[in-house]
């Protein structure tokens, strides 16, 4: 059994922790094993390396903890609660904040109501438009004082967009014709390039302008809180690979406005987008919206659409993945139509 195999066993027993525990449960994501507590949640990150990401080290894995804890906390409060090492004692016994050799580490966070989730709270119409007020304050000030200039304005150059569709089109391109109609799929890749070459100035005035920033690069409803107190946690920022947190602050609303279109909530999606352009003062980003709206569903279409050739994934589960990429394929084919 190797290291991290070790770890994961270690943890499913409550004896593992510093402090009282009942139960333990673990989910997966393709780079962490997430242990969920009583009052806590433990994330480790798996030794992995895709090219843009790699965690292979043991130094690498504390060094992206500490980058996530330092990402997540302006939007997140206390709910990150720092990086915690994970030791092997003289007995071979491995525990969370122990003694011996430190075998791995772990970021620590609060445990926050599961049925709190946007996602859930949208399935139960709970979610009003002061919530998303709030979360477009959170975003503008948090926007605001990201970093931009040299090392993150690339990311949103006309360059760097249309490589990013480029690649989009080439991954997807076995799907045209197929699950994917060839018109339709033929009309988003016309009115996308067409958008951009017609667009340059455009683009050029949003890096002149410092709306390139690093942003959270994931904020969608499944990565955020609404507590009954009104506290608002947007968690899961990328920290891994600039490529994807650095982006066109456009990019980051287009993207929540996208997510709650596609649940069904245009109305919410609308009040969110006036608050951020009232707070932010960003009027131009209007122009760009149904730009990004397209690339971030046409991206979630991309995403869900590997499942589909994934052995590991059962057939009921591709049989979903096969609706959901229509689905948000024809969400990103209508944004195209509107460019």
């Amino acid at each position: 059994m190797n290291a991290v195999s070790e770890v994961v066993e270690a943890l499913h027993s409550p004896e593992a922790y510093d402090e009282e525990v009942t139960a333990v449960e673990m989910v997966q994501t393709h780079i962490s094993f997430v242990f969920l507590t009583d009052r806590y949640v433990y994330k480790v990150k798996k030794p992995v390396d895709f090219g843009f990401l790699d965690y292979t080290t043991l130094e690498k894995r504390r060094y992206f903890c500490e980058e996530e804890i330092r990402r997540n906390r302006p939007l997140c409060g206390d709910m990150y609660l720092g990086v915690v090492a994970i030791n092997r004692d003289s007995a071979g016994r491995i525990r969370i904040g122990g003694e011996g050799e430190v075998v791995e580490y772990a970021v620590k966070m609060k445990r926050m109501p599961e049925e709190r989730m946007m996602t859930r709270l949208l399935e139960r119409g709970e979610v009003t438009e002061g919530h998303v007020d709030r979360i477009a304050a959170l975003l503008s000030d948090f926007h605001a004082k990201a970093e931009t200039g040299p090392g993150v304005d690339e990311y949103g150059s006309l360059e760097q967009v249309r490589a990013n569709w480029v690649q989009n089109f080439e991954q997807t391109r076995g799907l045209r014709g197929k699950l994917l109609d060839a018109a339709e799929f033929d009309l988003v890749e016309r009115r996308v390039m067409d958008f951009m070459e017609e667009s340059k100035g455009l683009f050029e005035e949003r890096v002149r302008g410092g709306r390139i920033r690093q942003c959270h690069g994931d904020v969608h409803s499944g990565n955020i809180f609404i507590l009954p107190d009104g506290g608002i946690y947007i968690f899961d920022a990328i920290e891994f690979y600039r490529g994807f947190s650095c982006c066109d602050v456009a990019s980051e609303v287009a993207f929540l406005a996208m997510d709650l279109e596609f649940q069904g909530r245009s109305d919410l999606a609308r009040h969110f987008i006036e608050r951020y352009v009232g707070y932010s003062g960003d009027e131009a980003l209007k122009g760009l919206l149904d730009f990004y709206k397209c690339y971030r569903a046409y991206v979630r279409a991309k995403v869900i659409g590997f499942k589909i050739f994934d052995p590991a994934v059962d057939e009921e589960e591709k049989k979903k993945s096969e609706e959901l990429t229509v689905k948000y394929f024809n969400l990103a084919r209508r944004y195209a139509s509107r460019l």
